[in-house]
This record gives C-alpha cells, structure tokens and sequence, in this order.
C-alpha cells in the first residue's frame, strides 16, 4: 500500500513504559493513603490516555485526595523518574528504527495518550523528534482511545485521507481506536503485563523488525513538512504551520 501517514503511539510501541508507570503510580498513591497492587493497577494503564488513567483511579479509589489531572502528572513524574534511572533503557530499539524507516517516505507523527511535555521528551530520548511532523498528546483531543479522535484528529492536520494511514499499536484500545477511525492497523503484540486483544490489525508482529518496509509499503507521492515546536512548554498544536511538499 502508498500510506499516506504512519501514526504511532508511544508507551509499549516506541518505549517499554507501562510497566515502569504502572509500578510510579502504586507509589503515588500509596503515598496517598491508598493501597493498591501492580495488578490492579496495570489495567487502568495500558493502553489508555492519561485523563482517562486518572478519572478510572479516583473512580476506583474515592479516597484518593481530589487534583486536577494536569497537576497530578506534574507531582507523578518524580515517581517514575526513581523508577527509570536512565531513559534510554527504556526504548524499544526495533521500533524506533522502524519509525526512522517509514519517515524517510510518509509524514510520521505520534499520537498518544500522555501528556505532550512528556511525548516529546521520549522522542528526543529515542532520538526521532527530527523525524516527526508533530505529536498529539492526552490534552490534545477528547475522547482517549478506543474513541478514534486521537487518530482523526491527526489526519486532519495533515489534511490526509484516514484511510491512507496506518496506525501503529500495541494495545486493545488503540487498536480499536485505529479501526474505529477507518486506518490501516500494524499491532505490534509484546505487551507482557496485561494481554491484549489485537483482532483487526491488519499486521500482527512480535516485534517491527518482521516487517519489511520496501516490500509492504511504497511512497504516496506526497510529503508534509511542519515547522515543528521545541517550547514544550508552549507548544499547542495551533503553534504549528503545516504546508505540503509534492515529492518530485
């Protein structure tokens, strides 16, 4: 197929992250007076938007003192930072040379559900924030996956068709979300902590490397190049200027 966009998420398709997260926020909320265990928490994490991570905690634990979401994953990144000492211990080398691949041919953005700070911060980790026409983070649009808005959201940006694009995940809900927007779904399966359903992708892989990029994709023609923002902390997706480039 000619995709016309590859979107990727991020947390356990770019970055082995979940567990470390799942693990920071047992100790951010037993720091709060609220037990709980990694498997209790692991499948409220995976796969899911912050927002939604958040509103699912307080709903299952009343006790939890009340905060705004923005404000609480400002006070739970210490926490995972004592978890993952180094950064780049956590990416997922295979997909990220992937990621470099298809973004020498298709516009490549990452569409996740953490907050946008934190994705362009991993990207730069994994060393393909250069490689990116933008990112999309939790604030960005809103409904989280399963809903398709994420992923919609991104191919209006870039003024392409969905069903020209591929969406790259790991987990049931983004798969659902990439379905649910009429995308191309490569599900990559090699979450540990919590199975999930993948039924729908088109490609089913235990690791990017098993795709061959020259085989199973060809370029569209087109390319988009987006004056990309560095102020993370001012960055919105209304800071970007987006114009279109024919590939000669």
């Amino acid at each position: 197929m000619k995709p016309a966009a590859f979107f990727f998420d991020l947390d356990g398709t770019l970055v082995d992250t979940e567990t470390p997260w799942t693990r920071a926020i047992v100790k951010f909320l037993d720091d709060r007076g609220v037990s709980a265990s990694e498997d209790d928490v692991a499948p409220i994490v995976c796969g899911r938007s912050w927002y939604d991570i958040h509103s699912e905690l307080h709903a299952k634990y009343p006790t939890l003192p009340k905060a705004d979401p923005a404000a609480d994953a400002v006070l739970l990144r210490p926490y995972y930072d004592r978890v993952v000492v180094d950064p780049k211990s956590v990416v997922i080398e295979s997909s990220v040379e992937f990621l470099k691949k298809v973004a020498s041919f298709a516009p490549v953005a990452i569409v996740s559900g953490s907050p946008r700070a934190d994705v362009w911060d991993m990207a730069r980790t994994c060393g393909i924030a250069d490689r990116l026409e933008f990112v999309l983070g939790t604030e960005d649009y809103p409904r989280g996956k399963p809903a398709p808005d994420s992923f919609l959201r991104a191919a209006t940006l870039l003024e392409v068709d969905a069903s020209e694009c591929v969406v790259v995940e790991d987990s049931t809900a983004g798969v659902k979300a990439g379905r649910a927007a009429g995308m191309h779904v490569l599900a990559l399966n090699r979450n540990t902590l919590v199975p999930q359903d993948l039924t729908g992708a088109q490609w089913l892989v235990g690791d990017l490397s098993e795709i061959n990029v020259d085989t199973e994709f060809e370029p569209s023609g087109i390319r988009y190049q987006v004056k990309k923002v560095r102020d993370l902390t001012n960055a919105t997706i209304q800071d970007l200027a987006k114009w279109k480039i024919s590939k000669k």
